[in-house]
């Protein structure tokens, strides 16, 4: 599979909100809201910062090896347990939910993006260790939005009565016959079976989906060292507790992210700010709320309730029950890793940069936010028709509308904007304006009247001059339209929509080994990859 790649600046796409271009030009407004930039003397600060921190190496590798008991290691991961025990070892995390199948390939990118760094920064900076893991978010709820996958526009949903925590969700007949409906549209390609036959060891009957996302994506990525955390666990939860213990007694975190948000809020649109115990309570196939009613604490759809002194022994005795929302998830991760930087997507970069003060409250460091790598797969195809129409690849980030508009002019030069004549228009006008106050003031509104009139009709004009200019050009039009339907799904980015699958059964592993070779690390810019 020949390959090639252009990168672009994130803001050229159009696809990535201000907060995040913000943050990419390194903008003052923000300097604020996190603690290292992600640079290399950034990455060698947060190390600073972290030698200065105490995590409790022995517990996550004892767990990690525990949960890898029935998985055989790779090598390097192999090498990479050992190498976590040593206080000059560090991690680079990204962390996501257990979708099934991965979700989006967005799931691919993020892991792909942390490999790459931790094996950048092995080059840069050979005093340190660095080992890339996938911290899965096991415990999140939605199966709305973890249940289901897209392949080449036709969408897979999970229908099962199962609740709670979709990591702790059981592969059932409905899931099992999902792959087998798969199988249609994926056994056509060359690598298809091979998928096919990946995705039936892993998801088993019976099994947990975290159990079960863990073994997939071993088997995508154990090669390059990748190691999967699966939090959902009492042993690593215990050194949370104080954490836990401190949320329920003053609900410390709210009024801290409240305060960011306003902050943040001057210049940026800001997401939820949590609530007031940031808090779930964790048991078999619910996880619902913690509130505080008067005295006593309570889970309202459980129908339970404690004293004081109960939750807390609760806490000290079933630490597996607590569980984290957004606003403590990130504290909880930082703790039982000994992690540097963190990958995540825009909305989760926009987030975290909520938490700082939380951190700082648990005396906890930091990590330095990295953008993740975002890409978008244009195959062969499609590169002849966006080069038939006369188009870069580069130029279909522009809306549907905006392509033919370039289209009509490249081809026919027909001048179809009245820009000129209504700059000229205002112009008058403002002469008129002058003109007649100094006669009557009342006059002006009347020429303002006059103006936007006037302008209303000339943009009325421009825009029936487009349409019928259009019209010569309908078969065109079709084809831009189909053109950005296949690299833009649902008029957004590929990576947001499509699942990998239908990338995997045309070109196999080497499909995740050209991303490989194409991730940046540091350096953060949108890819395009030509296959």
């Amino acid at each position: 599979m020949e390959t090639n790649c252009i990168y672009l600046p994130y803001q050229q796409t159009g696809s990535f909100s201000t907060i995040v271009t913000d943050y990419l030009a390194q903008d003052e407004k923000l300097k604020p809201f996190y603690t290292h930039a992600p640079t290399l003397e950034g990455i060698k600060a947060a190390i600073e910062d972290r030698r200065s921190y105490i995590t409790d190496r022995q517990l996550l590798v004892d767990q990690l090896r525990a949960q890898y008991a029935s998985i055989d290691l790779s090598a390097l991961q192999q090498q990479y347990l050992d190498e976590l025990l040593l206080d000059n070892t560090f991690t680079i995390c990204t962390a996501h939910q257990p979708n099934i199948f991965t979700g989006h390939l967005y799931f691919i990118y993020k892991i792909l993006h942390a490999i790459k760094l931790a094996d950048e920064l092995r080059q840069q900076l050979p005093a340190y260790n660095f080992v890339p893991v996938y911290y899965m978010g096991s415990e999140d709820a939605d199966l709305d939005e973890l249940g289901h996958i897209t392949i080449d526009g036709k969408n897979y949903k999970w229908n099962t009565a199962q609740t709670g925590a979709v990591g702790r969700m059981k592969v059932d007949k409905a899931f099992i016959s999902l792959i087998s409906e798969m199988e249609g549209q994926l056994l056509i390609h060359p690598y298809g079976q091979e998928l096919v036959d990946l995705f039936k060891r892993s998801y088993t009957l019976g099994s947990s989906i975290q159990q079960c996302t863990l073994e997939l994506v071993n088997a995508l990525f154990a090669s390059y060292g990748l190691l999967v955390l699966i939090p959902d666990n009492a042993a690593l939860k215990q050194p949370f507790n104080q954490v836990v213990k401190r949320e329920l007694l003053e609900q410390f975190s709210y009024p801290l992210v409240q305060q960011t948000c306003e902050a943040l809020s001057q210049h940026y649109k800001v997401q939820a700010g949590g609530r007031p115990i940031n808090l779930f309570y964790l048991i078999e196939d619910k996880r619902e709320r913690i509130e505080k009613a008067g005295e006593e604490y309570v889970v309202v759809n459980l129908q339970k309730n404690w004293k004081e002194a109960e939750l807390l022994q609760e806490v000290d005795e079933h630490p597996e029950r607590f569980s984290a929302n957004v606003i403590l998830r990130g504290v909880f991760q930082e703790m039982i890793l000994p992690n540097i930087a963190f990958i995540g997507g825009g909305g989760e970069l926009a987030y975290w940069m909520e938490l700082k003060e939380v951190f700082n409250a648990c005396a906890v460091p930091f990590p330095v936010l990295v953008l993740r790598n975002s890409f978008m797969m244009v195959n062969e195809q499609q590169l002849q028709a966006s080069g038939k129409l006369g188009f870069e690849i580069d130029e279909l980030f522009a809306s549907t509308d905006q392509l033919v508009h370039t289209l009509i002019k490249k081809h026919n030069g027909v001048k179809l904007s009245l820009e000129e004549e209504i700059d000229a228009i205002e112009t008058v006008y403002d002469k008129v304006a002058v003109a007649s106050s100094t006669i009557d003031g009342t006059l002006k509104e009347h020429v303002e009247a006059l103006r936007t009139r006037h302008l209303k009709h000339l943009n009325e004009l421009e825009k029936k001059m487009l349409r019928a200019e259009k019209r010569k050009y309908a078969a065109e039009q079709r084809q831009v339209q189909k053109l950005r339907d296949q690299l833009f799904p649902k008029n957004g980015l590929q990576e947001r929509v499509d699942n990998f699958s239908l990338f995997y059964a045309n070109f196999g592993k080497n499909w995740i080994e050209k991303l490989y070779k194409v991730s940046l690390a540091l350096d953060q810019k949108f890819a395009i990859l030509k296959l």
